[in-house]
């Protein structure tokens, strides 16, 4: 994608701005001081923009794609950072070169990071991008949540340009804010809800002590996750070929993502546990008072006691002890996440398509013929079927990490 480097002079700003392009692996890592302070400096309050997450999702899913990542500074300062990727694929049966977040269906959430000057930041960006536009076909970013100032910022420059812009609504990720005493927050549960805990927890303490296990390090840890890793892959997930363990590359990454996010004090492997066998699972990230809810299973012995609805109570109860401010089930709002909580986060796809034939006709398709298509259930049945061909095995994708 053009030259390693290229400087953009935004319109109306009294300094000018330099646009560097990061295309090697050496180069980004050298990186890792300058994006962890960027990121913190941007008040960035999840854990999927760090630096330890993107290397670890590069090293495991990046093969036979290209780093595009585009870093902004004034003088010596870089005040933001646009983590893309160049790749090859097809849209709607076209053949393109697609610029796009360092991101796949395991990465929930995702952003440009901009902690200074974001107006001008975001001009640099664009003028950047668009300078290059002969060696891209479309620009996609994926995930990026309800409120993000990228979403509205790159699709007026865009529009402003004369590109085609397209976006749709993707997951509404359930959240629950963590505030006041654990039994206010019990009695705004339905009743249905408390019932069903009450009675499970009742029943499943008639086989011994019920308790919750955490690991968050030490030498525990790599068995703990081996047979967390066994218990996800235990029921549905491991029969649809969705679990981690269905995949190498899942494997490794999540392997992978263990050691660094332990060594940064961020993970939590959460169990229950009856008679100190371990029943359920939770993989979990805790990143700014927050917790991240990446993967999950049960052992479908005991699925009659619905255990991992029983860990999810026992993790908000400590979680209301701890003081966390939010625990974030991530991933589609699926009826079991809303049980415990009616807050959801809307995340959004970006699409920006240079205004030539061919990716007018592509606009055209994806945004204007598919939606009318989707209207009819044929079409959803025939498309349903040609996914579940191409990918293997029945799609349970939901844009985050929790499937």
């Amino acid at each position: 994608m053009g030259p390693a480097t290229a400087t953009a002079t935004p319109i109306g700003t009294a300094r000018e701005l330099r646009v560097d392009t990061v295309s090697d692996h050496q180069s980004f890592l050298a990186l890792e001081p300058v994006w962890t302070a960027l990121v913190e400096a941007a008040g960035i309050d999840h854990p999927f923009l760090s630096h330890e997450w993107v290397r670890t999702w590069w090293e495991c899913f990046g093969a036979g794609k290209q780093l595009r990542i585009l870093t902004v500074s004034a003088g010596d300062d870089v005040i933001a950072i646009a983590p893309l990727m160049l790749s090859h694929g097809r849209m709607n049966g076209f053949k393109l070169r697609r610029l796009q977040f360092i991101y796949n269906d395991h990465t929930p959430r995702f952003d440009f990071i901009v902690a200074h000057r974001p107006e001008e930041a975001y001009r640099a960006i664009w003028q950047y991008l668009s300078d290059q536009r002969p060696h891209w076909d479309v620009i996609e970013l994926g995930q990026l949540p309800a409120g993000s100032r990228t979403l509205k910022e790159l699709s007026r420059l865009a529009a402003d340009d004369g590109f085609l812009i397209g976006s749709w609504r993707s997951t509404a990720s359930p959240y629950l804010p963590v505030r006041g005493a654990w039994e206010s927050y019990l009695q705004d549960l339905s009743g249905k809800h408390r019932s069903n805990l009450r009675n499970r927890l009742k029943r499943l303490g008639q086989l011994g002590q019920v308790q919750l296990e955490e690991i968050c390090c030490g030498e525990q840890l790599e068995s703990a996750l081996e047979e967390g890793l066994r218990i996800e892959a235990a029921a549905w997930k491991g029969e649809a070929g969705t679990a981690i363990l269905s995949r190498p590359d899942l494997s490794r990454f999540y392997r992978i993502l263990a050691e660094h996010a332990g060594q940064r004090g961020w993970l939590r492997l959460h169990f229950l546990t009856v008679n100190h066998r371990r029943i359920a699972f939770a993989y979990a990230l805790c990143y700014k008072n927050r917790l991240y809810l990446l993967k999950d299973g049960y052992d479908p012995e005991y699925a009659r006691y619905s255990p991992f609805n029983l860990l999810c109570y026992t993790v908000l109860r400590e979680a209301h002890a701890r003081g966390l401010v939010e625990y974030d089930f991530l991933g589609a709002h699926e009826a079991w996440k809303l049980d415990w909580t009616r807050e959801t986060r809307d995340h959004y796809w970006l699409f920006v398509f240079p205004n030539v034939p061919r990716t007018r006709l592509l606009h055209s398709i994806k945004f204007r013929l598919v939606p009318r298509l989707k209207q009819y259930p044929l079409y959803l049945a025939l498309r349903a079927t040609v996914l579940g061909l191409r990918n293997g095995v029945k799609s349970h994708q939901n844009h985050g990490a929790c499937g």
